[in-house]
């Protein structure tokens, strides 16, 4: 089975808004399922106006819409009235899974409680988003929750302070989780003779938390807060310092491994380093990053960035240029994912959410 059609009789109804709720229904579409976003004419979602300076101003919606509405049918219910409730609860019974992200109190306020809709249908699987929990009534937004779980505090420079992920990184991770906990309830459903609804949850702050990894690690185990050190990586070096090539573009390495250094250090004519105590482990190249940074840097000029990437692939070396988003959907692997589609008669693209792919399927259905 295709995965485009996994899906295909599943029913959702996306009353989400903004990033993550939507991006879930998003990701479901894609995999075949029904989606109807509903939206309150008198409350859409906020990001249809969220646009750049040289979008259509009377557009009805915006390049940032359309990045996470993909293959919806729309639908426009005032449920704050009697007779719009009566409507949404009459789809909701035919539906297997609604996705919201209502502040606290909305949800009772609207008569959409959990239990309201679980009335209204037994079996339907209900996914929301929340920002701090789901007893907490603050207001979330992604920057905020870089701001609180640490992103931005490692984030950036010295010179820079704090800096923000460039994408909303909380809402992609938190979507991700939710997906995870509906694709199992999904499966739990698929099981049971005799299913009963349920209510999967994710909050931002905890997708966010569970996020920080390694760094969480090394402060948990070592009492060590991560510092500002831009691009660089606190256990690998080099890792993240960039390099001017010879027609000046700029490359940066990974080097993870004694291995990796040793082939680097080959391939520039830099064997003598590997002599040196200074860089003969990982920890003591971090300790000394500074130093090998220059002993690397006038030799990597040496070499144009085709050259050196050729190179550096040829000996399985951790190496790529940095590229702006111009060059990086120039190349034919990243034009493969893009997804285009017309809402309300305007061409919208964006990128797949479904990015998995099945292999050894030979079924053509």
């Amino acid at each position: 089975m295709k995965t485009d059609k996994l899906f295909r009789d599943l029913k959702i109804v996306d009353l989400s808004s903004v990033l993550a709720g939507p991006s879930v229904g998003s990701f479901f579409a894609e995999l075949g399922a029904q989606v109807l976003k509903i939206e309150n004419p008198n409350h859409p979602d906020i990001t249809r106006s969220w646009k750049l300076p040289q979008e259509q101003k009377d557009d009805e919606l915006s390049a940032y819409f359309s990045s996470i509405n993909y293959g919806k049918k729309y639908l426009k219910i005032d449920y704050q009235k009697e007779s719009g409730l009566v409507q949404l609860k009459h789809i909701l019974k035919e539906t297997d899974l609604v996705l919201m992200n209502f502040k606290k109190g909305l949800q009772e306020k609207l008569n959409l409680s959990d239990d309201q809709l679980h009335e209204t249908n037994p079996k339907l699987i209900i996914g929301k988003i929340n920002g701090f929990g789901a007893d907490s009534d603050r207001v979330a937004y992604d920057l905020i929750l870089q701001a609180e779980t640490g992103f931005m505090s490692m984030n950036g420079t010295p010179e820079s302070g704090p800096v923000k992920m460039p994408v909303a990184l909380i809402d992609v991770l938190a979507a991700h989780h939710l997906k995870e906990g509906l694709l199992i309830e999904l499966l739990r459903q698929s099981k049971s003779q005799d299913y009963k609804g349920s209510t999967i949850t994710v909050s931002l702050y905890d997708a966010a938390v569970s996020s920080l990894v390694n760094q969480a690690s090394n402060f948990l185990m070592t009492g060590f807060i991560p510092q500002r050190i831009g691009s660089l990586h606190p256990n690998i070096a080099p890792y993240g310092e960039l390099f001017m090539t010879a027609d000046h573009k700029t490359l940066t390495f990974a080097v993870g491994s004694n291995v990796h250094f040793e082939k680097l250090c080959a391939f520039l004519g830099l064997s003598a380093l590997l002599q040196n105590p200074a860089y003969q482990t990982v920890q003591s190249r971090v300790e000394n990053r500074e130093d090998l940074y220059q002993n690397l840097k006038p030799r990597v000029r040496d070499f144009t960035a085709k050259e050196l990437l050729a190179e550096m692939q040829r000996r399985n070396i951790p190496c790529g240029e940095v590229k702006n988003l111009r060059a990086v959907f120039e190349e034919p692997r990243a034009q493969q994912l893009i997804m285009e589609e017309s809402i309300n008669g305007k061409q919208t693209k964006r990128i797949a959410s479904v990015v998995f792919k099945r292999q050894n399927d030979s079924s053509k259905n």
